[in-house]
């Protein structure tokens, strides 16, 4: 059984650590985390350290691949841009829970979440470093692009495009054939009957375009400023409508 680490002990990262336990393909060694103190135990793991001392733990743990645990997509990718310049050739496990169903012909990328309840239909594409969340359901030929994210109890009809850092809140109901593009929120509780461009924000039913988003902005409920040393500092305000 291979070794992997999560990176991120947060609330996600507890979900993340629960599917890949009970999903019983990998052995979890600890979480990687910045911003919590080394040693800290979480649901019964070490936190081992920062993203800097993978070099370190790789070696002393015997570590072959890990996850992302950050629900937040912008910040997803920073992290893993920050892992793959640490260690270039850093594998990137997908975890299942053995409650979720993925279909026949569903073409998977790496580093993707899969909660208890998701359901991936046939001839889906998920790219990398994607999020399908508890009860959550896309449909047959849908496309998911990398870092883009279903909430919790979403449900897609067939043929959905999601845009990269695109995000899908709670409870969204999606019709057939529906293109949403980059870094695009769909506010909580939405039903989607048309498509959506890139850089919006849109809630309501039916959902409509609210306001322009920039790249990068925050979309989760949380007030928690995170500092991230040599790269952006990103500060997580409220948005519109929690995911």
């Amino acid at each position: 059984m291979q070794n992997v680490i999560i990176f991120g002990a947060s609330g996600h990262g507890s979900v993340v650590l629960d599917c890949l336990e009970k999903e019983g393909k990998y052995n979890v060694i600890g979480f990687v985390d910045s911003f919590k103190k080394k040693g800290t135990i979480i649901n019964g793991y070490q936190v081992l350290g920062s993203e800097f001392d993978l070099p370190f733990l790789i070696n002393r743990f015997n570590i072959s691949g890990g996850i992302i645990a950050i629900g937040d997509n912008w910040i997803r990718k920073q992290i893993a841009d920050r892992i793959m310049k640490i260690v270039p050739n850093f594998s990137f496990v997908n975890t299942v829970h053995p409650k979720a169903i993925i279909g026949k012909d569903v073409l998977l990328g790496c580093g993707n979440v899969f909660m208890p309840g998701a359901i991936v239909n046939a001839n889906s594409i998920i790219h990398d470093f994607c999020i399908i969340n508890t009860n959550s359901s896309l449909g047959h030929d849908g496309i998911m692009d990398s870092y883009s994210s279903l909430a919790p109890s979403v449900c897609i009809g067939g043929n959905l495009k999601l845009g990269r850092f695109s995000a899908i809140s709670l409870g969204v109901n999606v019709i057939n054939g529906i293109e949403i593009g980059q870094h695009t929120v769909i506010g909580a509780g939405a039903l989607v009957v048309d498509h959506f461009g890139d850089n919006v924000m849109a809630y309501g039913s039916p959902a409509r375009i609210i306001r322009k988003r920039s790249v990068g902005e925050p979309y989760l409920s949380t007030t928690k400023k995170l500092q991230l040393s040599e790269m952006e500092s990103f500060e997580v305000i409220p948005s519109d409508l929690s995911v």
